[in-house]
């Protein structure tokens, strides 16, 4: 028999609601993926701290940054299934390569499971921004903290990714991932009150590095 858990529905219970979801911690299998950052290190591109940022920055305001906050909010917005399940569809489709494509459906599959078996939330199978997006909103959780954690935790993930990838430090990394951080409201707030014909991303460079990743041997990550 599966046991459910009662979803904490004050302010406080919400925060602490989300950080579990977007925690490193939770179990999507994120370690496992670096959004074509490997093969920018391999081929020279992002050599340390400084190309790092750079990426980072390109991320945020050009490239899934963006999108995601845009399909996560369309999302949370969506009054019904079929809704969602359209803005589905048009993540998948937006995906700019086969192995990112992978990565936000299985990490989002992952995501959908978790809440169906330990939060009852009727989730199905979807692109990770859409099935945060959706949760937030069957679990009565806001937006704006929802799109901001998300962000944050998307680069945490690259951070340890680019910890294994470069002679980059503990206290360097964190450096780094408190700098996007603190761009990362500013960011979000005009974003969320856009629908979806403001998608749109031009990060030719990221989307290379992540095609060729493809063919890679051998390799860490499996993006």
């Amino acid at each position: 028999m599966t046991t459910t858990t009662r979803i904490p529905m004050t302010t406080e219970g919400a925060g602490l609601l989300l950080t579990q979801w977007l925690s490193p911690a939770f179990p999507l299998g994120g370690f496992a993926w670096s959004q074509g950052l490997e093969e920018a290190v391999a081929e020279g591109s992002v050599t340390g701290a400084a190309s790092l940022a750079r990426w980072f920055d390109t991320t945020l305001h050009h490239g899934a940054g963006r999108s995601d906050t845009l399909l996560l909010a369309a999302a949370w917005r969506a009054e019904t299934p079929e809704e969602v399940h359209d803005i589905a569809d048009l993540a998948r489709a937006l995906a700019p390569s086969a192995e990112r494509r992978a990565e936000t459906l299985q990490q989002g599959a992952a995501f959908a499971r978790l809440g169906r078996e330990v939060w009852d939330l009727d989730l199905p199978d979807m692109a990770l921004p859409v099935a945060v997006g959706r949760a937030a909103r069957l679990a009565g959780q806001p937006l704006p903290p929802t799109a901001t954690l998300y962000l944050q935790s998307l680069f945490a993930t690259l951070a340890q990714a680019a910890q294994r990838l470069l002679p980059l430090g503990q206290t360097e990394a964190q450096r780094l991932l408190a700098e996007v951080t603190g761009a990362i409201p500013a960011h979000v707030g005009p974003l969320l009150t856009q629908d979806l014909s403001a998608l749109g991303a031009f990060t030719p460079a990221l989307d290379a590095a992540s095609m060729r990743h493809e063919t890679r041997e051998p390799r860490i990550f499996r993006s």
